[in-house]
């Protein structure tokens, strides 16, 4: 399928993004959720490189481009609704900012937030961005 026909199937929000969760391709480890705008989706697709919308920075945002901590797309998906990416990736290194593998290292017990210790940070998170 060629990439316009996908695109058009999209639903964006009303800022033209729309959520994509970065999951590891051959171990199915929920890695991140970031947002792609059209113009990061097209760059993704033509590069193999995950690039996304910096909504913080109102910017592209190529994974790794300060950490080297790269993303290589291995397969896109869309949900069933049209409104969610799935980025299947072969992640480099840690994806997380603070140093982790995954951005998903706290899960709530009680209605409290609790930091899985087998979650550590591998990567000193000031060393990422040097």
């Amino acid at each position: 399928m060629s990439p316009a026909p996908f695109l058009e199937a999209l639903k964006f929000d009303s800022t033209g993004l729309v959520p994509a969760i970065a999951q590891q391709h051959d171990t199915g480890e929920v890695l991140m959720l970031a947002w792609m705008s059209r113009e990061a989706i097209e760059e993704t697709l033509a590069t193999g490189r995950v690039c996304y919308w910096s909504r913080s920075r109102q910017r592209l945002w190529r994974k790794g481009e300060t950490s080297g901590h790269v993303q290589r797309l291995v397969e896109m998906r869309l949900d069933c609704d049209g409104d969610t990416l799935l980025l299947r990736v072969d992640q480099t290194g840690v994806a997380c900012h603070t140093g982790r593998r995954s951005c998903f290292f706290r899960r709530v017990e009680e209605g409290q937030i609790v930091e899985m210790e087998v979650d550590a940070a591998l990567v000193e998170p000031g060393r990422l961005y040097d």
